[in-house]
């Protein structure tokens, strides 16, 4: 018998398993994507780059993290997925080597104030456990020690059945940490009773001031006919009865004018009607007044911890768990080190390990108490973050966007050496960035363009870094940009001054902002920026004599139905253009109004609730998405409809009303102003919702560019901006400060300090470490001194 051919150990033939190493894309058409074709490697680091608007975020989330998010959806029973949103399946011909996709966005995190840092990380739940072991006096399991956890007492026969044998429980009882006095917020909501009611004036005078509730309508005939109070009475002079009654009665059936009626307090009213509302979703006048009228405080039960008194009580240490959790997390991290106690080691190593990844990534500045609605995009991204760097999957795919945002040159190194270990455990990682910084560490770069909207969505560059810089696309142009300090900086017209700042982390600052420049304010992540701008300079008594206009990235109130047009008041020229042409009302051209497409109400799609599920949006078969009714599309400006206009984008739009039968001047103005802010590519009617946070302050910042304040606040400016849209952004902030305006930017960015008049340097360090002036004068003494973070890196990048 002949033996079989022996084959070289060391160089054995592929396994066909081991052929699957690229993500395959072909024929991607989502949003403005023109057909394209990418290979993507696997377990390597691959970064998205190009303009804003280029069409990065259409390939990366809305095409491959779509379709995979879609698959696993589809690996579900039916009765769960019945409980899932339903994902339609992304434009493309052909994905293959999909692996499982975890998004990493900068979706600001839950608003409820009981989700925490610690919640939204596993760092609570083991110091819980830690509590439960070693807390003297013992309270009871990991629960005692939970503050969305309530203690529960109940009594009564409760038969259980087992086998042959019946047992009965008298009572049942649970210990939660919840306080009960705030029920776990940490704050407690009243009412300003001065901004319901004129006391001087009677209720047929006018007294009450709640939005909807005159004496005119039913309420009149209701409070009119209760015979409770007398509507000619002012309000002051009522009993303690009557006003208890106006305020607070409960729900009381009453007959006026033969009619069957439910009588009911005006706070309980409210309180129902308006306050267990989400306040976005509010009209703008009932949100107005739900902001005057409701005040917040800290609870006085829990002092703000929102924990029991009895979690509270048991320590580790002389410390308890409220403690533990307001301490900054580096020295909670330190503080768990000093627990020596073999038989929970292994926690205590898990916990350690968390809360060094919170140091690690640049948040040890935080507490695990901060409740989580109050982090910044960039800060929200690093915190989910750390839910996956002590993951045990691997051959996952990572999606990023912008993971630099809010980083100080320093800690972009740290999310450096964080992404090239996620790829070094054997996953994909793809980024969508624009930090030359970042960009520098892929191993594969795919470049989109060559423009933004219409004139994007092609792929101008696939490969290394090193033939990115070599190549001809408008990111390899200026890859290696480097701004250059100003040989001469503007003098300052006067000051703005701030004494005795000491909002969060801040050390009774004293400091003076100059007037009449362009002022950067700088210093690592956690350094107290924030908190010497907005909680010293914006909505301070000197500041309001200089009018100061804040700029920042907080999401922009509106509707779904809110967009570029409408928010920035675009939309009024260009109807009244529209009805001046066809001579009829200019009502008919708003999609909120008299034009509005019957079927879906103006929305363009179609929004099916399913009770408990997800609801569901199509696209209107009415008006196939237009918004308006078939009518209103037959009048027409310059050859266009009302929706041909809003599906423009700005730059088409400038040159529209530029000159022609369609030249409007208002609306040509307002187009200039976005343009000058870097939205050319953005479309008149696209919803609010879907622009990012850099978009909405640049949006903002294009709204204010017309108002006559004096100061102008930035926050991060350059937040997705490409590296060749930065130079135009400079340009602007000179064009506002030599129109006058004071300019204060909070940035990051070394091209921005590099062009500043003056610079504010807070630290040395985050939290506890920071807080105070490092350094104040012009970018050139910065780099000379060499004295702080920000002014090593300065210099590097200046060639200093």
């Amino acid at each position: 018998m002949s033996k079989a051919p022996r084959t070289n150990p060391r160089s054995p033939a592929p396994h066909a398993a081991d052929t699957h190493d690229l993500i395959r894309v072909h024929g991607a058409r989502v949003n403005n994507l023109k057909d394209i074709d990418v290979e993507i490697p696997k377990r390597r680091l691959t970064v998205f780059t190009g303009v804003s608007g280029s069409g990065k975020s259409s390939l990366v989330f809305g095409t491959i993290a779509a379709e995979s998010q879609r698959l696993i959806n589809e690996t579900y029973s039916t009765f769960v997925q019945g409980f899932m949103p339903t994902l339609a399946r992304p434009e493309v011909d052909v994905l293959e080597g999909l692996t499982t996709a975890i998004l990493v966005d900068q979706q600001r995190m839950g608003s409820d104030p009981r989700s925490t840092v610690g919640t939204a990380t596993d760092a609570n739940a083991m110091l819980r456990i830690l509590f439960s072991r070693l807390g003297k006096p013992h309270i009871g399991p990991p629960s005692a020690y939970a503050f969305n956890v309530p203690s529960v007492r109940a009594s009564g026969a409760i038969t259980v059945e087992r086998g042959t044998k019946k047992a009965v429980k008298a009572s049942f009882q649970r210990t939660g940490g919840m306080c009960p006095g705030c029920e776990g917020r940490g704050t407690v909501s009243d009412i300003d009773l001065t901004q319901l009611y004129d006391d001087s004036k009677s209720l047929n005078e006018g007294a009450l001031t709640v939005p909807g509730y005159s004496m005119e309508g039913w309420y009149g005939r209701i409070f009119g006919g209760c015979g409770f109070f007398d509507p000619d009475k002012p309000i002051r002079k009522f009993t303690k009865k009557e006003l208890h009654d106006l305020l607070y009665r409960e729900p009381t059936k009453i007959k006026v004018d033969g009619i069957n009626l439910t009588y009911e307090g005006l706070i309980p009213k409210i309180r129902k009607s308006m306050l267990a509302k989400d306040i976005d979703a509010l009209q703008p006048h009932i949100r107005a007044f739900v902001e005057r009228a409701m005040t917040f405080g800290t609870c006085p039960e829990c002092g703000g911890t929102r924990l029991s008194e009895g979690a509270r009580s048991s320590r580790i240490k002389r410390v308890s768990i409220a403690d533990a959790c307001a301490m900054q997390i580096s020295d909670l991290a330190e503080w768990i080190r000093g627990i020596d106690e073999p038989s929970v080691a292994p926690l205590l190593a898990n916990l350690g390990h968390s809360l060094d990844s919170f140091v690690e990534i640049g948040l040890g500045y935080l507490s695990l108490d901060r409740a989580s609605g109050t982090l910044s995009g960039g800060e929200a991204q690093r915190v989910k973050m750390i839910r996956h760097l002590g993951s045990a999957l691997t051959d996952t795919t990572y999606v990023f966007d912008e993971p630099t945002i809010g980083l100080h040159p320093h800690d972009i190194r740290r999310m450096n050496d964080l992404l090239l270990r996620l790829r070094d455990k054997g996953n994909t990682v793809l980024v969508v960035e624009h930090k030359p910084e970042t960009i520098g560490i892929a191993d594969h770069v795919i470049d989109l363009g060559p423009g933004a909207g219409s004139a994007g969505g092609t792929v101008c560059f696939e490969g290394t870094v090193d033939e990115l810089r070599k190549s001809d696309t408008v990111t390899g142009r200026h890859f290696d940009d480097r701004a250059r300090l100003k040989e001469r900086v503007r003098k300052p017209t006067g000051a703005l001054e701030i004494r005795g700042a000491a909002t969060h982390n801040l050390r009774d600052v004293d400091v003076d902002v100059p007037l009449g420049v362009l002022t950067v304010v700088t210093g690592v992540a956690g350094s107290g920026k924030s908190s010497l701008v907005y909680g010293s300079l914006v909505g301070g008594s000197q500041a309001a004599g200089e009018g100061v206009v804040s700029v920042d990235q907080a999401p922009i109130r509106g509707s779904r139905r809110s967009n570029p047009a409408t928010y920035t008041g675009l939309l009024d020229p260009i109807r009244k253009a529209f009805a001046k042409a066809n001579g009829v009302k200019p009502a008919l051209f708003s999609a909120n109004s008299e034009g509005a497409c019957p079927t879906c109400n103006g929305v363009g799609v179609v929004y099916t609730d399913l009770a408990m599920m997800a609801s569901v949006a199509s696209v209107c078969e009415e008006c196939e998405g237009r918004r308006f009714d078939a009518s209103v599309l037959e009048y027409h400006l310059g050859g266009r409809d009302i929706s041909e206009v809003l599906a423009m984008s700005v730059n088409e739009a400038r040159e529209f009303f530029g000159a022609g039968q369609a030249h409007t001047p208002a609306a040509h103005t307002i187009l200039g102003r976005l343009a000058d802010v870097g939205l050319g590519y953005l479309g008149l009617g696209q919803p609010l919702t879907t622009l990012s946070g850099g978009e909405r302050q640049r949006l903002k910042l294009a709204t204010h560019m017309g108002d006559k304040g004096g100061v102008y606040v930035l926050d991060e400016p350059t937040t997705g901006l490409h590296l060749a849209d930065v130079e135009q952004l400079l340009g602007l902030l000179d064009r506002l400060v030599d129109a006058g305006k004071s300019v204060i930017v909070i940035e990051h960015h070394q091209a921005v300090m590099a062009h500043a008049d003056w610079i504010i340097d807070l630290g040395p360090g985050a939290g506890h470490d920071g807080g105070r002036v490092v350094f104040e004068g012009t970018p050139a003494d910065l780099v000379a001194a060499r004295s702080t973070l920000t002014a090593e890196h300065l210099a590097d990048y200046v060639g200093g």
